[in-house]
């Protein structure tokens, strides 16, 4: 149920009414910004236009001075709009509106402009250009606040059940903290059973625990949990909805609380079609997969020639004095990294997409380390050879696999990326293989490495979810991966309300990352439904009706299933469909309000009118202002 607000903050003074008294406040941001932008000239410039009371400068506009600075000028001088010039508005967009707000004012009189990342980051080395540029942007954002009208949080009443997408240990983990917060959980898990990659695996790094231990332990938090409800061999089939309100339908084939091991019997399954379900939230938490070689990469498709995951379970399965693969006793074991990563446009082949993965995978480097020291314990007489181009161990305790590799005896040999190692075969399909490569460790001297079995690390790959993706119009980036709001600031949220991230969905990611990702991630879902009522930004679309002539190009143009509905109206004894907004589905794109002809459909916080005031300001003249 969607309920759009339309209290105030009891703090808020009624000042939206009177004539615009704006103050401006222009951050130094400690040098990143004045040390290009001349920030007092901007000052004396914009405190020459219309309507501006004051505009101010200070080192950190975002530290408590700085805000206080502005609360304070805002009571002092009874202004009514703000405008901001800092960073980008990712930083601290939020952090202004509060400060506005405790002086006051509604948040939302309130304009940001960033002269950091598009004016003193963007023209270094052209000072008078940053600094005119900044007074453009500063003016047009003056000009479109002074139209600025309150506007009050959306709130919608949520239901208290999450929905997580994936059974691996990001799942897991994640619908274990919703439950332990007393959050019921629907869990759904493609295979038949949970823990996904991990499971495979023989001993975690740099704990070097039993994986499948790991897994069984964690699994139990949720197993035969009353707030948890599993489906195994389980699709998301449809979404419609919003935040607090999502209407879900799902297939599988067979849904229960209770398994052994983990896993469940593959006979006697019941088909599960069309189960629909209400939830508050969902989480993402669908994995990755290994990259695959294509026939011939480093050799691969030759028996002797197998993935870092392969090698795993065939360490693992050992057995006996004597290291065996394919009934052959090996001596000379080979790994090569980054197979899948940090590719180079010309030099390796593209993807289906065209593409190359140009990213690192972060986890390949210490996996293969971690091998090869287990294998050298294991097999002492073995002979290990690394072919690397750099060697990531990045995370704590990590290290100590690359100096363990070292005393054991494991050979290095570091390639350039654009000098790629070729695979050989010696003696015919029966003998050895040879890896040939140009060692930089060796000051560039090209040596061939006999081998019986090569390991190519392979790296991690976005899942195919594309299913998923289109269902919920989720944001991928560059590397395919499912991309986050911000890193740093909003690190497991996506753009779509009430829609998070798990690991390595989002990605490459060792376990303990991906644990903490599903943790921050169960952490946002408790704290959006831990209150009866979800509250959003207002920043929706509106319809003026009575300027609606029902020509249906907005509906036309929107990308969001639901987002604007008809009402039947009678209009001169004809009935007229006209638009009207939901404000749960309405994301405040603005594609509708660029199709309409009657120009009756308006962004809140951005409406045509202040669109039309802004390019104003940004195009003013500003010839009689001084900029050095």
């Amino acid at each position: 149920m969607v309920n759009p607000t339309t209290e105030k903050n009891g703090n808020e003074a009624n000042l939206s009414s009177q004539d615009p008294r704006i103050g401006v406040f222009i951050c130094r941001c400690g040098g990143n910004i004045s040390d290009v932008v001349d920030v007092e000239a901007v000052a004396n410039a914009i405190g020459k236009i219309n309507g501006v009371v004051t505009a101010q400068v200070h080192s950190f506009m975002c530290s408590d001075p700085g805000q206080n600075l502005i609360i304070d000028e805002i009571k002092r001088k009874q202004l009514n709009r703000i405008v901001v010039a800092s960073c980008s508005p990712f930083l601290h967009e939020l952090t202004f509106r509060n400060a506005v707000q405790r002086g006051g004012l509604n948040p939302y009189l309130y304009e940001h402009v960033n002269i950091r990342e598009q004016c003193s980051w963007a023209h270094h080395s052209d000072p008078a250009g940053a600094t005119t540029k900044a007074i453009r942007l500063i003016a047009g954002a003056v000009n479109s606040v002074r139209y600025a009208n309150p506007l009050n949080r959306i709130k919608i009443r949520v239901t208290k059940q999450v929905l997580v997408i994936g059974g691996g240990i990001a799942g897991i983990k994640a619908a274990a903290e919703l439950a332990r917060q007393g959050i019921p959980v629907v869990l759904l898990e493609e295979s038949s059973r949970l823990g996904g990659h991990v499971i495979e695996h023989n001993k975690l790094y740099p704990t070097e625990i039993d994986a499948p231990g790991f897994v069984e332990s964690l699994s139990r938090q949720i197993l035969n949990n009353p707030l948890v409800k599993i489906y195994y061999r389980a699709h998301l089939e449809q979404v419609s909805g919003f935040v607090g309100n999502f209407e879900v339908t799902i297939s599988s084939e067979i849904n229960g609380d209770k398994n052994d091991n983990n896993s469940v019997p593959l006979s006697g399954l019941s088909k599960t079609i069309g189960t629909r379900l209400i939830v508050g939230a969902i989480i993402i938490a669908t994995g990755y997969d290994s990259y695959k070689p294509y026939a011939g990469e480093y050799g691969y498709g030759d028996s002797r020639v197998i993935t870092l995951p392969e090698f795993i379970k065939l360490l693992r399965d050992q057995r006996g004095s004597s290291f065996v693969h394919r009934g052959r006793i090996i001596k000379n074991v080979g790994f090569i990294h980054c197979v899948g990563s940090r590719q180079i446009e010309g030099v390796h082949k593209p993807q289906s997409d065209g593409k190359v993965n140009n990213y690192c995978s972060r986890t390949c480097c210490t996996a293969i380390l971690q091998q090869a020291v287990e294998l050298k314990k294991r097999y002492p007489d073995l002979n290990v050879f690394d072919f690397h181009q750099d060697i990531r161990t990045y995370g704590r305790d990590h290290e100590k696999y690359y100096i363990q590799a070292s005393k054991c005896g494991v050979i290095f040999f570091r390639f350039h990326g654009d000098e790629l190692p070729e695979v050989h075969s010696l003696n015919g399909s029966d003998g050895a293989l040879a890896v040939v490569v140009k060692d930089w460790l060796t000051f560039g001297e090209e040596v061939q490495v006999p081998l019986d079995l090569i390991v190519l690390g392979v790296g991690m790959v976005p899942r195919d979810i594309h299913k998923i993706i289109d269902l919920l119009k989720l944001p991928v980036g560059n590397d395919r991966f499912l991309q986050e709001v911000h890193p740093k600031l909003r690190p497991v949220e996506v753009s779509i309300n009430g829609v998070f991230l798990a690991g390595t969905a989002q990605s490459p990611m060792n376990v303990k990352e991906t644990l903490n990702a599903a943790s921050a991630a169960a952490s946002k879902v408790s704290t959006l439904l831990c209150r009866d009522i979800v509250e959003l930004d207002p920043f929706i679309a509106n319809v003026d009706q009575e300027s609606c002539i029902g020509c249906q190009k907005c509906f036309n143009e929107c990308e969001y299933p639901g987002a604007l509905l008809e009402d039947e109206v009678l209009v001169n004894g004809k009935t007229v469909k006209k638009a009207r907004v939901n404000p749960g589905l309405c994301v405040g794109c603005g594609a509708c309000v660029a199709v309409c002809p009657t120009r009756c459909i308006n962004l809140a916080g951005w409406t045509l009118r202040q669109f039309d005031a802004y390019i104003d300001g940004l195009m003013s003249d500003i010839s009689n202002i001084n900029v050095k």
